[in-house]
């Protein structure tokens, strides 16, 4: 007996997987050509079925050229393996009689059935459990007259599963917040290099997490649990939907001369495609896939969707909105830090004058909180650096509105020039401090509006490699540019991306340039991991020419090693901050940094300006703040401490604000002197007691957010 139509989308639909539900399902919502020359199309195709009842529901409406007698070969494939193969003769079908012959014209089937129990049995219970499982049915037209293929189709299959679940994206931007919180807070304790780890980590975590993302907007066709994995992290690039941001983000295109696009609006008449496998001619957004139909075919569309637009559509974001969205999450990202900031600021106060809090708790903060807010500003900027280079340059591509356009331009290069100005003075003031000092320590850290401005480039590394957050801008720049302008090509992506990587890890692991050795090792494992699932990228794009069941293996194992590290890194934050927050001595966890950067380190509310002008005097430096032999000030910020006048200088010393000198601990009555450049071996007891108690809070030196 041969099977029916009901028994083989049963079938088919019974070895796939993907989406979420609470009953257990199979569906399929979209209809794709998998030839170059189909004669058949579908522009609805919505297919439900339920093993509970046995009851298969298909709705589909469809144009065809095809005229004729036919015969259709369906094949089920899983992980790049055919499963299940079978023919039917339209002819000897009571479900298809309505194709004995195919005409040309619309097609219309909608209707429910009731599938077999012996068919049901042939469905192994796994298809209905296991997270987006990637598999597909394949129907091909034959002509009985030639037996060519005249048509073929094929549909994606879901169970109602997947590893893109809102929860955990939540968790993750929870954790990653709380470790900032976690280090403010273990700076305002006075745990300076604790809060400065913490934090080093907490922006290596969050930019694991942008890489993550990046995998997923690349256009790449992705297996179906690498591309729900990878939606997890979308959040970190902007790419959150709220449905009245959506509607001005409409308005505002509409308003500038654009025309927003209509995807999700239409789904209930057009069938669109997540990504289509192995026909690398459909490169539109939107692409006639009836190239032999004739002229009465050409209401029939294919929506096409890849990289940038699969992740907007994934989140329910029109592809005209997506610039917009992840552009206006950026400025509510900045608005909100900035209120914490000033409410921090206020709350503080308020606390001292009602007698609920000591006077000396934040008070680094709380006396130069202004240059503090200067400085979480253009952390901000490298923060939201990633994300802006990706969305601008993609803007550029799509030019969805000319407003869009020129914000863009100007956002990007706008954050381009500061992180660029930022970068030249922090290796001019490290370059100047080798000079006079010998050590690039020194003014990067006795400098406290300096700190506390540029400190967010340059803390996390040692001093030695003041310079490596060049290269780290660099890398981000590049990646960002491919992801974002090679669109139309998956290959040249995931090539750039496997030899940017390279390089990266190459130099991380060949400089080491961050503050110690966990800090190295936290970040080298992460550019492994990031090579890693660029190699994995590459293998995805199909440049090999491998079996489907590699790519489907492969997608698996990315998930799973993924989650796996992603896991470690979590736990390692999280334990951290909790740590920081609830240990009474979290600073026996950490050494003293080996650059002595502790010992440049003022804090401008626990040293005397007695001792400051000796020490000053002694050392030989000028009264008016850091200056070479021909007297040309090193630091020409208006609200520089080393550029001041005399005056300012007298106003910080009565109000006990920057502007000390650092004082130098003795040992045996021995001389003073600046650490050498390369500084190796054990302190002292003296010493390690004089940096425990003169050590800023990282608010001072910018920890408390990095």
């Amino acid at each position: 007996m041969r099977p029916s139509i009901a028994s083989i989308i049963s079938a088919l639909l019974l070895a796939a997987a993907p989406v979420t539900c609470a009953e257990r399902m199979l569906t399929s919502t979209s209809l794709n050509p998998c030839q170059s020359n189909s004669s058949f199309s579908a522009t609805l195709f919505d297919v439900v079925f339920t093993p509970s009842n046995r009851s298969l529901a298909f709705d589909v409406n469809g144009v065809s050229s095809i005229e004729g007698n036919i015969t259709i070969q369906l094949n089920i494939i899983a992980y790049g393996l055919n499963v299940y193969k079978t023919t039917i003769d339209p002819c000897e079908s009571d479900d298809l009689r309505g194709l004995c012959p195919m005409n040309e014209g619309q097609i219309n089937l909608q209707s429910n059935a009731e599938i077999p129990a012996s068919s049901l049995r042939q469905v192994p219970g796994i298809a209905y459990t296991v997270p987006d499982l990637d598999a597909k049915v394949q129907v091909y037209f034959n002509s009985t007259t030639t037996g060519q293929s005249e048509a073929c189709v094929e549909a994606e299959l879901s169970n109602g599963k997947t590893v893109d679940q809102k929860g955990v994206a939540w968790v993750v931007a929870v954790i990653a917040g709380l470790a900032l919180v976690a280090s403010a807070i273990t700076s305002g304790l006075g745990h300076s290099n604790t809060a400065a780890h913490v934090a080093a980590n907490a922006m290596a975590l969050f930019g694991y997490f942008q890489a993550q993302a990046i995998i997923g907007m690349s256009s790449v066709e992705l297996p179906p649990i690498v591309s729900s994995w990878t939606q997890n992290f979308q959040w970190s690039m902007g790419i959150i939907r709220v449905g009245f941001l959506q509607t001005l983000a409409t308005w505002y295109q509409r308003a500038t001369g654009g025309t927003p696009s209509t995807i999700l609006s239409n789904l209930s008449s057009a069938s669109v495609e997540v990504q289509k496998r192995s026909l690398d001619a459909l490169y539109g957004l939107v692409k006639r896939t009836n190239a032999g139909a004739s002229s009465n075919t050409d209401s029939s569309t294919q929506v096409v969707i890849r990289g940038i637009k699969r992740v907007g559509f994934r989140a329910g974001i029109e592809p005209t909105n997506i610039f917009l969205t992840g552009y206006i999450f950026f400025l509510i990202f900045v608005i909100f830090v900035v209120l914490g900031v000033v409410l921090f600021k206020f709350i503080c106060e308020g606390l001292v004058k009602a007698g609920k809090m000591k006077g000396d708790k934040f008070q680094d903060f709380r006396n130069g909180w202004t240059t503090v807010l200067k400085g979480i500003l253009f952390r901000m900027v490298l923060i939201g650096w990633p994300q802006m280079v990706v969305l601008c340059f993609w803007e550029f591509t799509q030019k969805d509105s000319g407003a869009e356009v020129v914000l863009a331009v100007f956002t990007v290069f706008s954050m381009m020039a500061i992180l660029v100005w930022a970068s030249s003075k922090v290796i001019r003031l490290a370059r100047r401090s080798i000079q006079m000092h010998k050590n690039p320590a020194y003014i990067l850290y006795s400098d406290p509006v300096s700190l506390n401005k540029w400190g967010f480039l340059y803390v996390q590394f040692k001093a030695t490699a003041y310079f490596f957050i060049v290269p780290v801008l660099i890398y981000i720049f590049i990646k960002g540019l491919f992801i974002g302008v090679a669109q139309s090509s998956a290959v040249t992506q995931a090539i750039a991306l496997v030899i940017i990587e390279a390089i990266f890890l190459i130099a991380v692991c060949v400089m080491r340039p961050y503050m110690d050795k966990k800090t190295n090792g936290f970040n080298i494992a992460i550019c492994v991991i990031n090579f890693v699932s660029a190699i994995f990228l590459l293998v995805f794009s199909d440049i090999f020419g491998q079996p489907g069941i590699v790519t489907g293996v492969m997608g698996v194992i990315f998930f799973i090693y993924n989650a796996a590290f992603s896991t470690i890194l979590i736990v390692i934050v999280l334990v951290a901050s909790c740590i920081a927050v609830f240990s009474k001595n979290p600073e026996s966890r950490y050494q003293p940094m080996r650059d002595d950067r502790g010992s440049f380190i003022k804090s401008q509310s626990q040293l005397t300006t007695e001792l400051d002008a000796l020490g000053a005097t002694a050392r030989g430096e000028p009264k008016h703040g850091y200056s070479d032999k021909s007297g040309t000030r090193i630091e020409d910020d208006d609200d520089s401490w080393s550029g001041n006048s005399s005056d300012r200088t007298t106003q910080v010393q009565q109000a006990g604000g920057y502007g000390h000198p650092p004082n130098y601990p003795s040992d045996n009555g021995s001389a003073r002197h600046l650490p050498p450049y390369e500084r190796t071996g054990s302190m002292t007891s003296s010493q390690h007691r004089f940096r425990q108690q003169q050590n800023a809070s990282p608010w001072q030196r910018g920890a408390g957010y990095d």
